[in-house]
Order: structure tokens, then sequence, then C-alpha cells
């Protein structure tokens, strides 16, 4: 073995053995598409519920997932109001990536969630803030849309940018990109 084989795996195993440290995950929620937003709000529930620590960075689209549901329209300018006009945001309000179909499938979806007793979105959200799930709202991308901390849903930790995200990915065991 190589000096340099040693190093890296010496490190490798420094990482490793961190005795007692609680498990970590990030989820990067990019995407508010009700089809995302489930796996997404069940992912970080399910891993806070298992003992983990957990945080979601919502950022872009993702973003609308963390718009209180009364709150239509945003923005400072008129296209950042267009905006939120076509994309509206709320959880009750999420369309499908695929299959909308004029409201029809969103429609579908939520009735099939609650024949087979699915949380919806907005209870999951609620879940995840009792379980100490940290949703991060981002910075750069509520500037870019005019948003501001009051378009979102109460009780929100501080709100971060990239860099924060990435250094809480950098120490994460498991890090998803929904």
């Amino acid at each position: 073995m190589t000096e340099a084989e040693q190093a890296e795996l010496e490190r490798v195993l420094a990482d490793t053995s961190k005795p007692n440290r609680q498990k970590k995950m990030t989820i990067i929620a990019w995407s508010g598409t009700l089809d995302k937003a489930w796996p997404t709000l069940i992912l970080a529930t399910t891993a806070a519920a298992s003992g983990m620590d957990v945080t979601v960075f919502f950022t872009f689209w993702g973003l609308r997932i963390l718009q209180k549901n009364n709150k239509r329209l945003t923005g400072r300018n008129w296209k950042q109001r267009m905006l939120s006009v076509f994309n509206r945001g709320g959880s009750d309000h999420l369309g499908l990536s695929k299959l909308q179909m004029g409201g029809m499938g969103p429609m579908m979806m939520r009735q099939l969630a609650r024949e087979y007793k699915v949380a919806e979105p907005t209870e999951l959200l609620g879940l995840a803030q009792q379980l100490g799930v940290r949703l991060w709202p981002c910075q750069m991308t509520m500037d870019l849309m005019g948003l501001k901390k009051e378009d979102f849903v109460d009780g929100l930790p501080e709100v971060v940018g990239a860099a924060t995200a990435i250094e809480r990915m950098s120490d994460s065991d498991i890090n998803l990109f929904i």
C-alpha cells in the first residue's frame, strides 16, 4: 500500500469512526410538485422519527411547498407576481410533474392518498416541524421570486443560502436531491 493510499484509508476510517454521533440526512427539495413533495416529506419525517437529524433545504420551485396556502399573490415586481399567478404556492395547491390533466391528476392522486391513508403534504409539514426537521428556505430563491419570510408557514428556522446547505451536506450521512 502506498503512502497516499494509507493516508486516504486513515482519513476514511477516521470519518466513519465517530462513536455516538447522530446520523444526519439532508434533502434538497427543488421541485414543487405533489409527486415530489410527498417523498421529500415522507422520507424526512420517517428519518426524524427514526432518530436521525434531518434538514430539508427548499430551493427554486420546491420553495413553493413552504408557502402559506392562503397566500395567493407574491412578489415585488410584475414578473415575480406573474410567476406566483402561474405557479401558485402552498402545499394544498401542488400540481403533478406528469398527468396534470387540467387539475384532474392532482385531484385523483389526493383521492387515492385519502383512500390509502397517506398523509397530505400539509399534514406532513406540520409533523416534520413537530419531529424537529429543519425546513430551510433558500435565500437566493426567495430574492429571485420576491418571496418574504411572511409568505411561508409559521415556525420555520432561519433562511439560509447554498453555502450553508453545502456545509450541511458535507457532514451528512445521507444526501438526497428530490
